[in-house]
């Protein structure tokens, strides 16, 4: 499916029924910056478990403080790419991508295409990336090449934020080592704390060994309903387990977020006025107080 939003940035006539995308845009083609970027912060989103809502959290959060008047990075380190193809980026036309940044020494801003939505860029993820973890263990310094390539970024961005694979591999590490702080999206579903447990064993070796200055940005709970009594035991639990450091936005299940990524929309273009978008929001503004 060719989304509107690819159509609009870079298209080429081919016959009477409509244009087909050519080509990306490059990062030498971003809009120019209309504010002063203070210090960057980058937030790896991560949990080991699948489907706890990461990639559409990476994708709305970040969607959200561009819409702000942020100037925001969106780091794709997910083979699967979903929050490149759920911001309408069309994988096929990716010629170099986060895998060549860390196993090519290609320069990530090489890679960034700019302006996929109101002062968001990305970096997009493909399939390749899939064997990054294999090749990266024969590499030098293999768990430095995420921080040395979005090192170069710091100052052009007020967020970067760092998709990260359900997964603790070499990829995780990576994210764990390049970030300032980790934000963990838990789902409101039974066994929401499995593997928690994992997950901060795993940061604290890295803070220990590989980066002290890294923190718990927030706790962030999704898929919650507030028609069921398990929505709400799960919020107390992961309120009584990580305190103040759960954040106080709780994002709602609902059709529309499921719907976006498959129009490659954020939230906040494809139902603006919907719980959605208001609850991403609501979290945006929680991030910037956080600092």
């Amino acid at each position: 499916m060719v989304t509107t939003r690819e159509i609009d940035e870079v298209t080429s006539p081919v016959d009477n029924e409509g244009y087909e995308p050519t080509q990306l845009k490059k990062y030498a083609d971003k809009k120019p910056v209309t504010h002063a970027i203070g210090q960057t912060k980058v937030i790896a989103v991560l949990n080991q478990k699948g489907g706890v809502g990461k990639s559409t959290t990476s994708i709305n959060l970040a969607a959200a403080l561009g819409a702000m008047n942020k100037q925001v990075l969106l780091v794709d380190l997910d083979p699967q790419g979903n929050s490149s193809s759920g911001l309408g980026i069309d994988k096929g036309l990716v010629e170099s991508c986060i895998y060549n940044v860390l196993l090519d020494d290609v320069p990530l801003q090489d890679v960034i295409i700019p302006d996929v939505c109101e002062g968001l860029d990305v970096a997009p993820a493909t399939i390749n990336l899939a064997g990054a973890e294999v090749e990266l263990v024969s590499e030098m310094a293999r768990e430095n090449r995420l921080k040395d390539a979005v090192g170069q970024m710091r100052g052009k961005y007020d967020y970067i934020f760092i998709d990260c694979p359900p997964s603790l591999g070499l990829l995780t590490v990576n994210a764990l080592v390049a970030a300032d702080k980790l934000l963990i999206p838990i789902q409101c579903e039974f066994y929401a704390l499995e593997g928690v447990t994992k997950l901060l064993d795993s940061m604290k070796r890295v803070k220990t060994r590989l980066n002290p200055s890294l923190e718990i940005s927030g706790v962030l709970l999704t898929m919650y309903d507030n028609r069921t009594t398990l929505s709400k035991q799960v919020v107390d639990e992961v309120k009584s387990y990580f305190g103040r450091t759960v954040f106080n936005t709780l994002i709602p299940r609902t059709v529309k977020l499921s719907e976006a990524p498959s129009y490659g929309m954020p939230i906040t273009e494809y139902d603006p006025r919907g719980k959605g978008a208001i609850s991403y929001i609501e979290l945006a503004k929680e991030v910037i107080s956080r600092g």
